[in-house]
């Protein structure tokens, strides 16, 4: 199988395509896909409804050759997924539902937070298609905990002071444990400068260090506590190693689709939401049975 993979310069859209090709061990290509004005996008959403397929919309570079099926994820490269697989004569497979377009996609992913139709051809999800691959950046030579925190988004702000009382009882739970620590590209400066007070054995300051140890931590932590706001972090706790899995909450605005997944994966035993207490929520979403299921 030969995969052409749509790239529309999100890296969390991008990683769920190449997850659908590793987890198959699928030769796959990447071709950037971009909307060259911003009418055009726009313009997309009335050609999809009225069936018209025009590449001349969208700039997207397409390798020669023969492929077997096109994946995208996210609004930009939902209709040339739909362009690009008529043309080659290729599947189309959206990683995510194409909210805006019709559904009408071969086969679509779609996370269960974004409450998807039910159609034969979606196939609801639990989190984001993860694939983890650990790098070797952060080994356990003793029990160890891992501790992933992110940043502000469009819903949570994460306040210093309550990660700080977090952290400390977290520490004072696990006395003699090691501590492994990572921030992310959204962390604010404020965090970065809380954790400077704290004493880990690996610490990480991704805009010191723009390097990933997650999948090390996933794979040599006996718990990993990942802050709520990053859907794909949260997919890749729950979708590889033995690592218990606890989520720190954060102050939101209402419910959202980030409480909706936490929610749904701590009903199933997937994770728990930290509470002052601990849980052995280690459940992991096999992945490539679900592509097995839908045919791949």
């Amino acid at each position: 199988m030969k995969i052409l993979v749509l790239n529309d310069s999100r890296a969390g859209h991008l990683n769920q395509c190449l997850a659908f090709a590793k987890l198959l061990n699928a030769e796959y290509t990447v071709a950037n896909v971009r909307y060259p004005k911003r009418f055009l996008k726009a313009l997309s959403y009335l050609f999809d409804k009225m069936g018209i397929y025009s590449d001349a919309l969208f700039e997207c570079t397409v390798p020669e050759g023969v492929f077997d099926v096109v994946v995208a994820a996210g609004s930009t490269s939902a209709y040339p997924l739909k362009v690009l697989s008529r043309k080659l004569g290729a599947k189309s497979v959206s990683m995510m539902l194409p909210r805006g377009y019709r559904y009408d996609c071969d086969v679509i992913f779609a996370q269960e937070h974004d409450t998807p139709p039910s159609a034969a051809n979606i196939i609801p999800i639990a989190a984001n298609f993860s694939f983890i691959s650990p790098a070797g950046l952060f080994r356990a030579s003793s029990p160890s905990i891992g501790i992933v925190i992110g940043g502000d988004n469009s819903v949570f702000h994460l306040q210093a002071d309550r990660l700080e009382t977090q952290l400390r009882a977290i520490i004072d739970a696990f006395e003699g444990y090691f501590f492994a620590v990572t921030t992310s590209p959204r962390t604010s400066k404020e965090v970065e400068a809380l954790l400077e007070r704290f004493t880990f054995g690996y610490q990480v300051i991704y805009s010191c260090n723009p390097v990933n140890p997650i999948p090390d931590f996933l794979d040599q932590c006996e718990r990993v506590f990942i802050t709520q706001d990053s859907t794909s972090m949260i997919s890749e706790a729950v979708s590889y190693g033995n690592a218990y899995i606890e989520v720190l909450p954060l102050e939101g605005k209402g419910e959202n689709k980030f409480s909706r997944l936490v929610g749904r994966l701590e009903e199933e035993g997937y994770l728990h939401v930290y509470d002052g207490t601990f849980a052995q929520a280690n459940r992991k979403i096999a992945f490539r049975e679900i592509l097995r299921k839908a045919g791949f």
